[in-house]
């Protein structure tokens, strides 16, 4: 883990080996002083005292002073607490021997927390005293009667196991208690090392779970990342003379000179990292917590066994292309091809859509194996990317195990500039990489509202890549997205797409608050700035306007509220309807590989990899009974284009042949046998296959997880689109068998796909389809066109 940003040479190496060996210094100075405090009832120092410490055991007259809390763990900064039990079996002149170590210790000023107990008393308390509890798991002796101390710590540590589900369920309901109240560390201007989320009391929970045996100890990133804030916190209390453990903003300078960094924000920056290393940790630790603690509940299947016939303890079910789901967490599937470039994000994809964690090993391994995607990236790579962002809060967690294994700043070296970077301004929640990812995840919500959710959600999470970078943000953000989108393999045209979102991406906010949105000249500047793209106007406006709402959302509640999302909305509508256009292009024609398909005898079906294009006699329910076989072969259709040819003069005009070209992908594993799936285009075709039938089947006996959580989908119908057929637009998330469900929906209603032109955008479908009615012509009765919207959202449902 790296934790140094912009530091000078070795001065901050040398500044923290300073703080760490003044600590150890004074453990030791404590230590000492503490003993001669003890006096007669410290270490024997002599055979004769050892044999009269022997038998004052013996008698009941034994004591041991231990060190709890920080001192007990040799880590006492100094604004720190002295922690104290003196334990006793029973002494009767226990409150002398105590006041003999308490009060010289009270009069040398230090702050001290104590009890006498002996062991059943301390015992006890910590089954009942969860705080009491952490300290003694911890204890350290300092002097006196080690018998006393081993028995404490063996029948805490044993009442701690044996009561481990508990304990770690109260525990944790604890951590989250002091979350809610004390907010994250990494995103904190003013944060407090110690209590925060990722800070120092965190570490000291993990290794008190580690000790019920429930998850192991913190590895060598989180004690690194310890020792980095522990370092901060003495700096906190040596340069201020304070004991507070929050680090406000006008003694940020301070401490980042004590600590030989170069400013304040490498400081934050540092912490950041730490405090997010210590997070993503915990969260593995707890949900192996949440599994030991959860019911236990007899197997509701037959164990499976495998082909030896053994029992096969551990359930893999497929949740994508190369990832299964193993114990609430997303594993590399057997077989998963690591030399496949974009084999990373697939899985990254796969586990973000089903709302599970990528399992740390995983991650690993991906970060030490994978192949990764060069310049310019393949479509499957960017298309994971995409379905990746669009899974919403669920892909924030992901991101963040990829980020912490090293494989955001290999798959986009940018990231790197912004990556916890803080943001010094009150109104922003988060650092600039978090509130980046934060606002393509509140984009995924609204995918439905644009044309093209791929460059909204890309563009949310660039819209400030330039903060990196010196000057206007926007400015140098739109060089950096025109570089990265050029990586991610977007075409020309997308990319300058992409650069304007990011130039332009506080335009409608701005100009929303700032302008009298009843001069026509608001409008024109708006339509002015998005011009650099022509032809694409209204769909920038929109994926501003969608932008605008995602950004605001992330950055906190100040910065976006009900009356500037009515402005914007407003200043969107305004600009839309004064560029009068923006209506989907006419349905495609065919070209003349596909027209000369078309003339082929009866019906062709051809597949060739990933493409699979069939030519048949037109006729109602063609396209949805293809879409189905597809389905039924585990292919996801990733597009689909459908259009028919006109007859030839000498042939009979009845005889409309229709084409469609659909590119398919496995859902997972390896593709099917094409000669087994051309058979059953051909059955489906001489209607000797019942498509509807097979598919309900298939999904009876496929398991499958709820997911994330989505936006409803949306049935449009555009207007002066086409004067031949109605345009029925759906915009929804992807699954199998999606094309299937609105074809047949269409079909239910009675309408003829014409046309159809089907893009799966990551996770997103954004299908447009040319409708007629039995009669050949379009919708014109409001309530056909509701009826037609139901049942499609019906079927989706």
């Amino acid at each position: 883990m790296v934790l140094a940003h912009g530091t000078v040479g070795g001065k901050r190496h040398e500044a923290r080996a300073a703080l760490a060996a003044a600590r150890a210094a004074r453990a030791g100075e404590l230590d000492r002083w503490l003993t001669g405090l003890l006096g007669a009832q410290g270490r024997p120092a002599t055979a004769a005292q050892a044999r009269t410490a022997d038998l004052a055991h013996r008698q009941g007259d034994a004591v041991a002073l231990i060190a709890v809390g920080s001192h007990g763990r040799r880590e006492l900064t100094p604004g720190g607490d002295l922690d104290l039990v003196l334990l006793h079996r029973g002494r009767p002149d226990v409150a002398e021997v105590a006041d003999r170590v308490w009060y010289p210790i009270w009069d040398s000023g230090m702050r001290l927390d104590h009890s006498v107990r002996t062991v059943d008393e301390a015992r006890t308390v910590a089954r009942t005293d969860m705080k009491a509890a952490l300290g003694l798991l911890s204890a350290r002796r300092i002097a006196g009667d080690q018998v006393l101390v081993d028995e404490l710590r063996a029948a805490v540590l044993a009442d701690w196991r044996a009561d481990a589900r508990r304990r770690l369920a109260e525990l944790a309901e604890m951590c989250r208690e002091r979350w809610e109240t004390q907010g994250e560390l990494a995103f904190l201007l003013e944060p407090d090392l110690k209590e925060a989320h990722g800070g120092l009391r965190d570490v000291h929970v993990m290794q008190a779970v580690a000790a019920s045996w429930v998850a192991s100890a913190p590895d060598g990133r989180v004690r690194a990342a310890h020792d980095l804030l522990l370092d901060v916190r003495h700096a906190l209390h040596e340069t201020t003379g304070r004991t507070s453990d929050r680090l406000v903003l006008q003694e940020q300078e301070a401490v980042a000179q004590a600590l030989g960094m170069l400013d304040a924000n490498v400081l934050l920056r540092s912490i950041a990292e730490a405090a997010r290393t210590i997070t993503y940790a915990e969260d593995h630790l707890w949900r192996l917590v949440d599994r030991f603690c959860a019911p236990r509940r007899a197997p509701a299947i037959r164990p499976r066994t495998d082909a030896a016939g053994r029992r096969a303890t551990v359930e893999r079910t497929p949740v994508g292309d190369g990832a299964v789901e193993q114990e609430g967490e997303v594993v590399l599937a057997r077989g998963a091809d690591l030399d496949d470039p974009a084999l990373a994000l697939r899985v990254a994809a796969a586990a973000a859509q089903s709302d599970l964690p990528l399992a740390p090993a995983t991650v690993d391994r991906l970060a030490e194996r994978a192949a990764l995607p060069t310049t310019p990236w393949p479509a499957d790579a960017r298309d994971a990317l995409v379905s990746l962002l669009g899974a919403g809060t669920a892909a924030i967690g992901v991101w963040e195990a990829l980020d912490q294994a090293g494989l955001i700043v290999r798959l986009l070296p940018d990231w790197e500039r912004v990556r916890n970077r803080p943001q010094r301004n009150p109104v922003h929640t988060y650092t600039v990489d978090r509130h980046l990812v934060e606002a393509a995840a509140r984009a995924a919500a609204l995918t439905r509202e644009v044309a093209r959710p791929d460059l909204l959600l890309v563009g949310a999470l660039l819209h400030d890549i330039g903060k990196g970078w010196p000057g206007d943000h926007s400015q140098s953000g739109a060089v950096v997205a025109r570089d990265m989108g050029t990586r991610l393999g977007f075409p020309p045209g997308d990319v300058q797409v992409l650069e304007t979102l990011v130039r332009h991406h506080l335009l409608l906010p701005e100009t929303a608050t700032r302008r009298d949105l009843d001069d026509p000249v608001t409008v024109e500047t708006v339509i002015k700035a998005v011009s650099a793209v022509p032809g694409r106007e209204r769909e920038i406006i929109e994926l501003l306007a969608a932008l605008a709402i995602a950004d605001g959302q992330a950055t906190g509640p100040a910065a976006w509220g009900p009356w500037k999302a009515r402005l914007v909305a407003q200043l969107a509508r305004r600009a839309i309807a004064a560029l009068a256009g923006g209506t989907p292009p006419p349905a495609p024609a065919l070209p003349p590989e596909q027209l000369a398909l078309a003339r082929h005898d009866g019906a062709a079906v051809r597949v060739a990899g990933s493409r699979i294009t069939i030519a048949a006699p037109d006729r109602v329910g063609l396209l949805w009974k293809a879409a189905g076989v597809l389905a039924l072969h585990r292919l996801a259709v990733r597009t689909a284009r459908t259009v028919n040819s006109s007859p030839r003069p000498s042939e009979d005009a009845a005889r409309t042949t229709a084409v469609l070209d659909f590119t398919a992908v496995p859902e997972y594993g390896t593709p099917p046998d094409p000669a087994a799936l051309e058979a059953d285009l051909r059955r489906m075709l001489a209607d000797r296959l019942n498509v509807a039938d097979r598919l309900e089947k298939r999904a009876r006996s496929v398991r499958t997880r709820p997911g994330v959580a989505v936006p409803p989908p949306r049935v449009s119908f555009v207007d002066d689109a086409s004067s031949t057929a109605t345009v029925v637009e759906v915009r929804a998330h992807d699954r199998p068998g999606l094309l299937w469900r609105i074809g047949q929906a269409l079909g239910e209603c009675g309408l003829q796909v014409r046309a159809a032109q089907v893009d799966t955008l990551g996770a997103e479908a954004v299908d447009v389809f040319y409708v007629v009615d039995a009669e050949g012509r379009p919708l014109t009765d409001v309530d056909d066109l509701s009826r037609v919207r139901t049942q499609v959202l019906e079927a989706l449902a």
